[in-house]
């Protein structure tokens, strides 16, 4: 998993998709795999009414039977085909698309991967940067993150949207793109909080800031408050234990996994033909107007 990344590559990805996103959409995609599932993980406790962790949280988090599934291509595709088909919002559906794609490809870089082509195949796919340790519990889990490769990779997108994509994070970028891709989510924010644009301005910048603060945060955390070394070493860090889900032979594994790709590749094929093109088709997003320093949308023809 990747602690931080999830909201740093929201504005690398805005900026060079060249592609009309709602950057609301991105986020929330980006989140969707864990929104429900990462709780269950480490389990919590509210009042009196308490939910144990599972048994195997990797296996739960990743694996089939488990919610796996949340980390596969093709569950993306489903959410965002039905919010475009009862939205009507492309941006909105493309964004969520792409937010939770780029989660999904994300995590194939710790050793418990992703099931990207289910259901076609419940094969993980992993890189083995760093390792998976949600079973050590939350703290845990983010002191060994922070120690090993996986901290590196939050930096790095730090770095990336600050050397590469920072136009993003002006007034100008946010006027001219960001709140055009998405009209009515932004005017509805104004709207409802009463925030005149610096205000909304200072709430897209937020994503930024809160990754930046969790990297900070967490890295003094597992070196000033822990005892794990750090180790930057590829599959780190060595001191835990590493668990692979997927337990049979690299041969039949990569079967699996070029059947698998495969057959959803054919499947988006056919879902595009037979109903995907024609909801894109029917999809609006309005165009938004400043009027007295304050975002409207104006309505659609007919």
């Amino acid at each position: 998993m990747s602690w931080a990344t999830h909201e740093l590559e929201n504005y690398f990805i805005q900026k060079h998709t060249k592609i009309q996103a709602s950057f609301l959409a991105i986020a929330v995609g980006a989140f969707a795999p864990d929104m429900i599932t990462k709780g269950f993980v480490y389990g919590f406790t509210v009042g009196d009414f308490g939910i144990a962790p599972p048994d195997d949280p990797i296996q739960f988090h990743r694996g089939w039977p488990g919610v796996g599934f949340t980390h596969s291509l093709m569950f993306g595709v489903v959410v965002a085909a039905l919010v475009l088909r009862f939205t009507g919002s492309r941006s909105w559906a493309l964004g969520l698309f792409i937010g939770h794609w780029a989660h999904v490809i994300t995590d194939i870089n710790d050793t418990a991967g992703t099931m990207l082509f289910f259901p076609f195949s419940t094969v993980q796919v992993t890189t083995g940067m760093w390792k998976h340790a949600a079973y050590t519990g939350r703290y845990n889990d983010a002191a060994a993150y922070y120690s090993s490769p996986g901290g590196l990779w939050d930096t790095f997108w730090l770095l990336m949207v600050l050397l590469f994509a920072r136009q993003t994070l002006t007034k100008r970028y946010f006027r001219e793109v960001v709140v055009p891709a998405d009209p009515r989510a932004w005017a509805w924010i104004g709207r409802k909080f009463r925030l005149p644009e610096r205000g909304l301005v200072a709430l897209y910048r937020g994503w930024l800031f809160y990754g930046g603060c969790r990297i900070v945060a967490w890295t003094l955390f597992a070196r000033f408050r822990t005892d794990y070394s750090w180790d930057p070493s590829w599959g780190g860090p060595h001191y835990i234990e590493r668990f692979d889900l997927y337990g049979g032979s690299i041969a039949k594994a990569m079967a699996s996994l070029m059947l698998g790709a495969a057959l959803f590749a054919i499947s988006l094929v056919f879902a595009w033909r037979l109903v995907l093109r024609r909801w894109w088709e029917q999809g609006h997003d309005p165009p938004v107007v400043v009027r007295h320093g304050f975002l409207e949308v104006e309505p659609v023809p007919g």
